[in-house]
């Protein structure tokens, strides 16, 4: 269970009316962080088991001999800094929809942003659990920056105790942070030492940090388009740029492909939008899923699936087609 994708699986279904799952997903995270959200991770275990460590079951094959089968996952141990962000995004819509604060929900939160505070100068893996060096993503930094901005609002729009001078402050840091190092010739870069361009940088106007057409984002969707588009769909970022520290290549992510869909629909590229949208919905198997990648040349679906990603970007990619633009999370 990793707590980026239930938060975000969360607001998909709070955008569309079921508020009495925030607060069932609300305890579970209580009980999952369990004291200490200095000890926060990624991901648990569904009963809120901790120690998943990876290991390979080398008697079994694998799907089409893709070995290693693996139980666990490496990543449980990595530090990804978007995290904290995503959680109290998620917990700050489930205010703004009317879901009532407990008497440990906002202690909780509040302990998260203080989490935070302690690794505001920390380097990460990033949204892709990049098994390479700790870096300073651009995506991760404007995640931190939303988890403050959160903290701010919660504070300022609901009442709520907090230091809110403090979040404010290292809300603003992280702004002119960003602003200066996470751009170069006018485009987001996908960390501050490169002037790559990563998929997760649509996801900028989610969270607020920018409007769609923000002329820094239009020139990150160009350079995007320019570097990471293959036969029409996208991939994460370029693997020959060796940030993930991993051999070999891989085919166009799916989720990505629906997040140029919510960008298009939201800078007036309706059609564009549209097409791409019809083309990603055919992909889908015989019983309506997808999987995590495309492999657009041999015309089949790969990795994992179903994959909760995939379909949580193409709810939104459709929200946006039917109402114009996007929403900001």
């Amino acid at each position: 269970m990793w707590l980026r994708d239930a938060a975000l699986t969360l607001e998909a279904l709070l955008d569309h009316g079921f508020l009495g799952l925030a607060d069932s997903w609300r305890e579970w995270l209580l009980r999952a962080v369990a004291g200490d959200p200095a000890d926060l991770q990624i991901m648990y275990g569904l009963a809120g088991e901790r120690d998943l460590t990876e290991s390979v079951l080398r008697a079994l094959p694998g799907y089409a001999a893709s070995a290693p089968v693996r139980v666990g996952n490496g990543a449980w141990g990595q530090y990804q800094a978007d995290v904290v962000g995503e959680v109290l995004v998620t917990l700050s819509a489930a205010r703004a929809a009317g879901l009532k604060d407990s008497e440990f929900s906002w202690p909780l939160e509040r302990s998260l942003l203080r989490f935070a505070a302690d690794q505001i100068g920390r380097p990460d893996q990033g949204l892709w659990e990049i098994r390479g060096p700790a870096r300073m993503f651009t995506h991760s930094r404007v995640m931190m920056w939303a988890a403050f901005d959160r903290g701010v609002r919660a504070v300022e729009q609901y009442g709520l105790p907090g230091a809110v001078g403090t979040w404010r402050k290292l809300r603003d840091l992280l702004r002119s942070e960003i602003d200066r190092r996470g751009v170069r010739d006018g485009h987001f870069t996908q960390h501050y030492d490169t002037d790559e361009v990563d998929a997760s940088l649509l996801l900028l106007p989610e969270v607020g940090y920018c409007a769609a057409d923000d002329p820094r984002m239009l020139a990150t969707v160009a350079r995007i388009e320019q570097t990471l588009m293959h036969d029409g769909l996208l991939h994460r970022y370029r693997t020959q740029s060796g940030v993930d520290g991993l051999t070999g290549e891989e085919s166009p992510f799916l989720a990505c492909s629906f997040w140029l869909v919510e960008q298009y629909a939201s800078t007036g590229r309706r059609e564009e939008a549209s097409a791409l949208m019809d083309r990603l919905c055919a992909l889908t198997n015989d019983v309506g899923m997808l999987a995590e990648e495309y492999d657009p040349v041999n015309r089949r679906q790969l990795g994992n699936t179903p994959q909760a990603f995939s379909h949580l970007a193409l709810v939104r990619a459709a929200d946006a087609l039917s109402g114009g633009e996007s929403t900001p999370r």
